[in-house]
């Protein structure tokens, strides 16, 4: 009888179920599941500027020209604005300011009507160059550094900021926001514990904080002992610091030339930050969340405990939010500042939760696991596909904490770092600077990865960017106005005399005041460049790439239209060789 050959198993995984049948044990895969993920964007540090980045708002009309500088509108001695109507409860006089020269205050007028709300708006005449003079005079200020301002302002009342404000602005290198206060922009990162080593953070200060007891309960002594954030600790980028340094010796200046008081912050080195506090807020929201500075990372982004970043509506990660500190908060930040337009009052810190209560936060922050390892049934329950909601009672989460003292600490980790700082401290898209230079790298990168169809890559960033772009600026250059590059004033048709006709009062060297024509030369605000800049990149792509006829046609199009806007048919380039 012929022997029959034993039947091998069938495997679905073949590599391995294979080894685990030959050893005789179960050997599970690595990871059953990998979730894939995109960049949404990369990560951020920098001080937040208005476009175009000024120090005052205070407005100038179009006498500081296109850089908007005070020093250009003060050569024309009285520029005409629109301000806010105000009249002095003591002197009775009418001044655009909140204080009088005569040292009571203003008050906005209202216009006429029952029960009325909005301000009176004038169209007033305002001597820059006496105000900035007296200005200079009061901080005991010799030599002005160049200052720049808005060309109009924006809010209900019209009130603008003391001009001492831009002077002292500048002269430390620190921009204004448009509610008065100077910010600082970076990327969320959500960190429970930390060493002081990794922060710049030395023990005897770490103990001062509060800091007196590592993550297991032992006396702090080493700066490598790992330590739990507290929830309201950030720790903020290295640049935003040294930022942070100018805006307090800014404040300081304010304190003590403008307002008669002692100094705060007495800030010489970044260190002398470590304690103070700041408002942390978010785009679109309204309300501010109190922080305190612990240290500095080398990195771009904030990093901060979950809780911190929840409680300022954010999901804890990847999100762009701003830090001001807190004095400059309440000393600059006015609510009459803010754009009267619709949505002005968002992004701005009407209100400041000064205590933070993890019941109050949003309820993905609730969902954070505590343990330091996961029980067995957890990774069996994988195998399953488990609903997580079904292992909820297995893990410890913070919901589980709510309304105990243990909701703000003995929050454990599995897995150790050596460094929060090791690792790029810059993706690779921050480090290309040119967007073709970016656009080429992720269409490379698309060629190099299996699961990712460049092609298809290469139509949606043509269809989604590129060629709305190109559409975009020709519709803004065959609608454009023409600029005058002497005073900056802006013409929807071209003036008959060729030459700008705007009226400009300018002081003389007598000190009376004369009134001519600019008559400055005449520029467009939409050039040639602005249109090309992408043509040249999607021409190359659709010579690289397998697209539709519809997408690589619509390109070849639009190119032709715009060498037929910029190109004459009848003159035609030729070297001196074509004719030999």
């Amino acid at each position: 009888m012929e022997k029959k050959e034993k039947e091998r198993p069938k495997y679905t995984h073949p590599s391995l179920e294979y080894i685990s049948h030959l050893s005789g044990v179960k050997i599970r895969a690595r990871a059953p599941t990998r979730i894939g993920g995109r960049m949404g964007r990369p990560e951020k540090s920098s001080e937040r500027k208005m476009n175009p980045a000024v120090h005052i708002l205070f407005p100038i009309g179009e006498s500081g020209g296109s850089q908007r500088l005070v020093s250009k509108a003060k050569s024309f001695g009285v520029v005409s604005v629109t301000l806010g109507k105000r009249v002095c409860g003591k002197c009775g006089r009418e001044y655009f300011l909140p204080k009088c020269p005569c040292g009571g205050h203003t008050e906005a007028v209202k216009k006429k009507g029952k029960e009325s709300e909005v301000v009176e708006e004038i169209r007033t005449k305002v001597d820059i160059y006496s105000i900035v003079q007296k200005a200079r005079k009061n901080l005991g200020i010799i030599k002005l550094p160049e200052i720049k301002a808005v060309k109009g302002l924006t809010s209900a009342g019209k009130v603008p900021e003391p001009i001492e404000k831009g002077i002292l602005r500048a002269r430390n290198g620190v921009f204004v926001f448009k509610d008065g206060t100077a910010r600082y922009d970076m990327t969320d990162m959500p960190l429970t514990h930390f060493k002081p080593s990794e922060v710049g953070l030395s023990v005897k200060k770490a103990r001062e904080l509060g800091y007196t007891k590592d993550y297991k309960g032992k006396p702090l002594k080493s700066e490598d002992q790992i330590l739990e954030l507290k929830v309201q600790d950030v720790i903020p980028s290295k640049d935003c610091l040294e930022y942070f340094l100018k805006v307090a010796r800014f404040i300081d200046e304010l304190l003590t030339a403008f307002y008669k008081l002692e100094p705060y912050y007495n800030a010489e080195k970044i260190e002398d930050l470590y304690g103070k506090l700041c408002i942390g807020l978010s785009p679109h929201t309204s309300g501010g969340v109190l922080c305190r500075i612990i240290g500095y990372n080398k990195g771009k982004v904030c990093y901060a405990h979950p809780f911190f970043h929840a409680a300022k509506r954010r999901n804890c990660d990847g999100d762009e939010d701003a830090l001001m500190l807190l004095m400059d908060g309440l000393l600059n930040f006015s609510k009459s500042f803010l754009p009267s337009k619709r949505g002005g009052l968002m992004d701005a810190p009407l209100v400041l939760s000064s205590r933070l209560n993890p019941s109050e936060i949003d309820s993905e922050a609730h969902n954070i696991d505590l343990m330091t390892h996961y029980p067995l049934k957890f990774y069996q329950r994988t195998l399953e596909y488990a609903h997580p909601k079904e292992l909820e009672r297995e893990m410890d989460l913070v919901k589980h904490r709510l309304g105990t003292p243990r909701q703000y600490e003995e929050f454990g980790f599995t897995h150790h770092t050596t460094d929060i700082n090791e690792g790029p401290k810059t993706s690779a898209y921050g480090t290309f600077k040119s967007m073709e230079e970016k656009m080429m790298a992720q269409l490379k990168l698309g060629k190099k990865i299996m699961s990712v169809d460049e092609n298809d890559v290469a139509a949606k960033v043509l269809s989604t960017h590129l060629i709305p772009d190109i559409i975009g600026n020709l519709n803004a250059f065959s609608k454009q106005q023409v600029r005058c590059t002497k005073c900056n004033a802006k013409y929807r048709r071209i003036p008959l005399a060729n030459k700008c006709t705007r009226v400009v009062t300018q002081l003389t060297e007598d000190g009376s005041y004369l009134k001519k024509t600019c008559g400055g030369n005449l520029t467009m605000t939409v050039h040639e460049g602005n249109i090309k800049k992408y043509v040249n990149l999607s021409l190359q792509i659709t010579r690289e790439y397998k697209l539709s006829n519809y997408l690589s046609q619509r390109i070849e199009l639009l190119s032709e239209y715009i060498n037929s806007i910029f190109e004459n048919d009848k003159v035609k380039k030729m070297t001196l060789d074509q004719f030999m």
